[in-house]
């Protein structure tokens, strides 16, 4: 399905007439399962006059923020150096990582590493083998807070006001089963308080389930949370709660988050 072209600065107010806008608006449009964009794509996407889109890609194929392929553009290696730099997400993925493949290995499931990028979940990590290495589920996918496993184990331990945005905001149904009665979410969230992980059946994909548990420093900061998906038919939910609780137990006890 081909996507809506995107009003010129939507989202940037007068910051869209400057040439750092622009940059950020030509980056922005490549999306997580685009490979190469046309100029004439770029072009919709952004709003921005082709002539400009083309002396910008120029100064950033310089730069080595966008690549060429044949006639078309894709991100570059320059952007994927900029992003593994970012400190927040690097430490807590290099904690994470070794702990997610003992965990992937014990459960023989996919093993997830979230964190909360404002009102959406930003996929860190992915752990995986087989043919589950191919569902949908990837590193910087991004996934909503209302009806994911990890979504709702970070939401229960956020400040109010956090949860208050996202009731107040569109609660999207993905499946016949995702949560959408905000009164409903709040049960929810309680419920993970008491259980300290958090569930889904079938909301994000149907014929999978997911559980979620909040990752935490030694000093009791929320982090992210970690997740397993399994189908629904083989997955023993409090068995796998229960890895995911020892396993968060000894990521924050690491050495690398303190």
């Amino acid at each position: 399905m081909a996507s809506q072209a995107r009003p010129y600065g939507e989202g940037l107010g007068q910051g869209a007439n400057s040439v750092l806008g622009k940059v950020r608006l030509i980056l922005e449009a490549f999306r997580l399962d685009d490979v190469d964009l046309s100029l004439s794509e770029l072009s919709r996407r952004t709003g921005i006059s082709k002539a400009s889109v083309h002396r910008l890609a120029q100064e950033l194929l310089d730069w080595g923020m966008l690549e060429r392929s044949g006639q078309e553009y894709r991100l570059g290696m320059r952007a994927f150096e900029l992003g593994s730099r970012v400190p927040r997400y690097r430490v807590l993925r290099d904690a994470a990582r070794p702990f997610m493949e003992s965990l992937q290995f014990t459960t023989k499931e996919v093993v997830l590493l979230y964190v909360r990028d404002g009102m959406e979940l930003l996929c860190l990590e992915k752990i995986a083998s087989g043919p589950q290495a191919a569902r949908p589920s990837r590193i910087a996918r991004r996934a909503p807070l209302h009806c994911t496993s990890s979504g709702k184990a970070i939401l229960a331990y956020s400040p109010a006001s956090v949860v208050e945005e996202v009731l107040a905001g569109e609660l999207a149904r993905l499946t016949p089963s995702t949560t959408i009665a905000p009164g409903l979410l709040v049960e929810q969230l309680s419920k993970v308080r008491i259980n300290r992980y958090a569930t889904e059946m079938e909301e994000v994909a149907q014929g999978y389930c997911s559980v979620g548990v909040p990752i935490f420093s030694s000093s009791d900061f929320l982090l992210g949370a970690l997740s397993i998906v399994a189908p629904t038919f083989r997955a023993d939910v409090p068995k796998l709660a229960h890895a995911l609780l020892a396993t968060t137990s000894r990521l924050s006890r690491s050495s690398m988050l303190n």
